[in-house]
């Protein structure tokens, strides 16, 4: 028997014991298994030491990461349908709103619209929505007379309380089997593209001219 293996063996299970107190990992062997994987994937992921369908055809990282988003935010709008179901929230949109209002304070029709990355004719429907159900009001703002502003009202606050605890446990779900510090390595790499592309977004830029412009603008060889 190797001792000197087995001696490794148990040191490295009393230091899973040790970094598992928050139980990232099941404790078990395909847990034990899981860190040890994560350990050794501190490297620096390369192409090399990462593998993904079609791989092997050519087929790649930036293909890879396109599908998975859409598959992501298919899996996010599925829990997000779940949370609102049996409530008075007819699209999650709504609750996203209102947790919008009520985080960031009032705001503007246009402003509420482009945090929540909408068309304006659909932001201002589901706007409108929440007007007509009493969960927001409109009023004129205090810096410009001019300028209406929303905000949410007690009626809004306590319909989005009565599913807070649904829409925690989505979110939670949405985050899988992430460790602590692969949820905070993800929302960096999730803000850098969302800095990328939000001010492509405001933009408005047409349909038939938006992957051309972009494109030249930033991937371009001659820039």
């Amino acid at each position: 028997m190797n001792y000197s293996l087995a001696k490794d063996v148990i040191q490295l299970l009393e230091q899973f014991d040790s970094e598992n107190i928050n139980a990232h990992y099941t404790s078990d062997i395909d847990g034990f298994k899981s860190w040890i994987h994560h350990q050794q994937n501190k490297i620096k992921p390369s192409e090399k030491n990462i593998d993904w369908d079609g791989k092997e055809n050519g087929r790649s990282a930036e293909s890879v990461i396109s599908t998975l988003l859409v598959h992501l935010n298919r899996y996010a709008k599925t829990y997000s349908k779940s949370a609102i179901a049996d409530s008075e929230f007819s699209t999650q949109e709504e609750f996203i709103y209102l947790i919008n209002l009520k985080t960031f304070g009032e705001m503007t029709k246009t402003e509420l619209i482009k945090k929540n990355i909408q068309d304006k004719p659909v932001g201002n429907l589901i706007i409108n929505r929440l007007i007509k159900n009493g969960w927001v009001k409109q009023v004129d703002s205090k810096k410009d007379k001019r300028t209406k502003v929303i905000s949410v009202t007690e009626k809004g606050t306590q319909v989005l309380e009565k599913q807070m605890d649904n829409i925690r446990a989505a979110s939670k779900i949405v985050s899988g089997n992430l460790t602590e510090d692969e949820k905070y390595t993800l929302i960096e790499l999730l803000n850098k593209l969302d800095h990328f592309h939000n001010p492509i977004f405001g933009r408005n830029i047409d349909s038939l001219d938006l992957i051309k412009t972009v494109y030249e603008e930033n991937f371009s060889k001659n820039n």
